[in-house]
């Protein structure tokens, strides 16, 4: 009976260490109200005497009684919230409309919002574009029914660097950033914090070399608990994407590293792939938190 017991016992602990991590859902303020932000709207703050605007996106038939996920999208530098929205070619090293995010999102349990860099760039001078993400999310928590537990960033090139300096600044509110061909552009206050970490980066990436984007990954392995990879993995054959998913990570903090050959491009593709990668990934890793 012990011995059957202790393979009961050992099995269970690998289903559950299978599952998505579940957290108790924490509904914002605004949950059960009547929303003051709607769909399209264009927002405009003020940060440090300085105008911000961004732009909310709910899903279709949005339900003031059901906490959303929320996912800032920041964009690159000399791009802008209003291309983020509209989409760029992807044939061209454009990003989609979104970051592709929300036609993977099937079950609409997300509202995004898409903030305006100043100067088309996150160069956060005096912590002033983690304060614009401060006020965008309690004004989000005020007027909208969403999970304060499933905050989430993502963004390509300076927005990818926006996004890792949420999860360095700003670990108790951000559940989990993906950093898309990334760097250290926009600071890292406190950094020392675990926060789930998605990135992926190409060998060849011509303006941001990959060593910067390991480099941001090592933090959060560390901050995370995890174990170090022996050696640097390399993209397969024709520079298809390898993922690593990193072992012994502190329960709900993944570490996900996803390697490929291609150029600084949020919109690159395997051989033989119609769509790009980043999308999906990034949603798959998104969904892990429920």
């Amino acid at each position: 009976m012990a011995g059957l017991h202790s393979r009961l016992t050992t099995f269970l602990l690998l289903l559950l260490s299978a599952l998505p991590f579940i957290a108790a859902a924490a509904p914002s303020s605004g949950c059960g109200k009547g929303p003051t932000l709607y769909n399209g709207q264009t927002v405009t703050t003020n940060i440090n005497g300085k105008s911000r605007r961004y732009t909310v996106r709910l899903p279709d038939n949005y339900n003031q009684n059901n906490p959303y996920r929320l996912i800032f999208l920041w964009h690159p530098l000399g791009s802008s919230m209003q291309k983020i929205i509209q989409g760029e070619d992807p044939n061209r090293g454009g990003v989609l409309s979104y970051y592709g995010l929300p036609p993977l999102d099937t079950s609409k349990s997300a509202i995004y919002v898409v903030p305006d860099g100043l100067n088309a760039g996150w160069a956060n001078q005096n912590g002033e574009d983690v304060s614009f993400f401060d006020n965008m999310l309690q004004t989000a928590s005020n007027g909208l029914c969403i999970d304060t537990n499933l905050v989430f960033s993502t963004g390509f090139s300076y927005g990818g660097g926006m996004s890792f300096s949420l999860a360095c600044s700003r670990a108790n509110k951000v559940r989990a950033v993906a950093v898309i061909s990334g760097a250290q552009l926009s600071g890292c206050a406190g950094g020392n914090d675990p926060v789930a970490y998605y990135a992926q980066h190409g060998t060849s990436d011509s303006v941001l070399n990959v060593a910067m984007g390991r480099q941001l990954r090592d933090r959060f392995v560390r901050n995370n608990g995890c174990q170090p990879a022996n050696g640097e993995v390399q993209p397969g054959s024709g520079g298809r994407s390898t993922r690593v998913e990193y072992q012994g990570c502190q329960q709900g903090k993944d570490v996900v590293w996803v390697v490929h050959g291609g150029d600084h491009n949020p919109s690159q593709r395997d051989p033989g792939q119609n769509d790009p990668f980043a999308p999906r990934n990034t949603w798959k890793f998104f969904s892990r938190f429920n």
